[in-house]
């Protein structure tokens, strides 16, 4: 296939994994690399680092990602006759005493524990070269070309509009399978789980501190604390202090952006929000809302992990004196998809 572009943004990944790539760092998840991780484990003992998925509640952190809507798909018990539509009659033994159940969800794939694909922000930017700025994702993909929505459904089978990605889904991630190398950083044990910016100084205190290492193919993990606090809010989140708990990436420190870029890590993930601040950022002109968002998805090629539950884990890391773990992450199987649930694992 032909370049998608002529100029890539500066510092980008574009192209160094092919011009077609749309997997950017997940690309360093090597052989090797789950090899590392796989050698991190020495007790057998396993981290689900999932929240529940009806987990915050309500609508408080994002007006437009819902709760799951949960229900059955038929009873069965009382509409027998849609079960013997699809077997005959003559082949249902009458001594038979199975209950059956089948359910269907309604998800907001970006509402609790989640991945953000490299097609869930992209910019302005002139990839052509001719001067002028166009809209475009990671690697050159554009929108309505490769990221396509919303537009009626054209199968007619009443879901209404379709917004997907026919490029830089998460379903790329699903089938390389997301496993490797984790290695957590324990922000909540040193700074308390106020409302802060954390500077790339404070980091490296705390690394310095717990003797963390961050080498190329990691996949880095910070516990804020935030996801211990929606759990005690139990589906009934303060709408305050849900926006001001817990620290994050402080993306106007240039520091921040330089160590994402030069560790080489393959993907970044938080147990708070964004990982970094919601519109805190203080550059003038015209700006990204998410600098940290900018640089990983659009220009890395990084993807984001959100809103994940690392408070046990971060305990049995401490108590055993270690950072690193076997992690394995991958996302929903589903094409198309800008974000994704998952039930991570860690493994020590």
């Amino acid at each position: 296939m032909t370049k998608r572009w002529k100029q890539r943004p500066p510092g980008s990944t574009w192209g160094e994994w092919g011009d077609d790539d749309e997997l950017g760092r997940i690309n360093l998840l090597t052989a090797e690399k789950v090899l590392q991780g796989v050698r991190e484990v020495e007790h057998g003992v396993t981290f689900s680092l999932s929240l529940p998925l009806d987990y915050p509640g309500g609508t408080a952190l994002n007006q437009r990602r819902y709760p799951p809507i949960l229900r059955p798909t038929e009873d069965l018990q009382h509409k027998q006759d849609v079960f013997y539509n699809v077997v005959a009659r003559d082949q249902i033994d009458p001594a038979l005493i199975d209950v059956w159940s089948d359910d269907v969800v309604t998800l907001w794939l970006q509402y609790s524990t989640q991945w953000d694909s490299l097609a869930h922000q992209g910019a302005e930017f002139d990839a052509d070269g001719d001067g002028e700025a166009e809209p475009v994702y990671y690697n050159g993909y554009r929108p309505g070309a490769d990221v396509v929505g919303p537009q009626e459904d054209a199968k007619g089978d009443g879901s209404g509009s379709v917004s997907f990605a026919r490029h830089l889904g998460l379903e790329h991630m699903a089938q390389h399978g997301v496993q490797g190398r984790g290695v957590l950083i324990d922000i909540a044990h040193h700074l308390g789980t106020g409302y802060q910016p954390v500077s790339f100084r404070q980091l490296q205190e705390i690394m310095a501190a717990d003797n963390v290492t961050v080498e190329p193919g990691d996949m880095v993990l910070l516990h804020t604390g935030f996801a211990t606090q929606v759990l005690a809010w139990n589906k009934n989140p303060d709408p305050v202090a849900i926006h001001q708990t817990a620290a994050y990436l402080d993306a106007d420190d240039p520091e921040i952006l330089n160590w994402i870029a030069e560790s080489q890590m393959s993907a970044l993930i938080a147990d708070n929000y964004a990982v970094e601040g919601v519109a805190t950022t203080k550059a003038q002109g015209r700006h990204t809302l998410l600098p940290i968002h900018h640089l990983c998805l659009f220009k890395l090629g990084v993807p984001l992990g959100e809103l994940w539950y690392l408070h046990d884990l971060a305990a049995w890391l401490r108590e055993h004196d270690r950072s690193r773990f076997l992690l394995t992450a991958p996302p929903l199987n589903l094409p198309g998809t800008q974000g994704s649930p998952l039930t991570p694992v860690a493994t020590v």
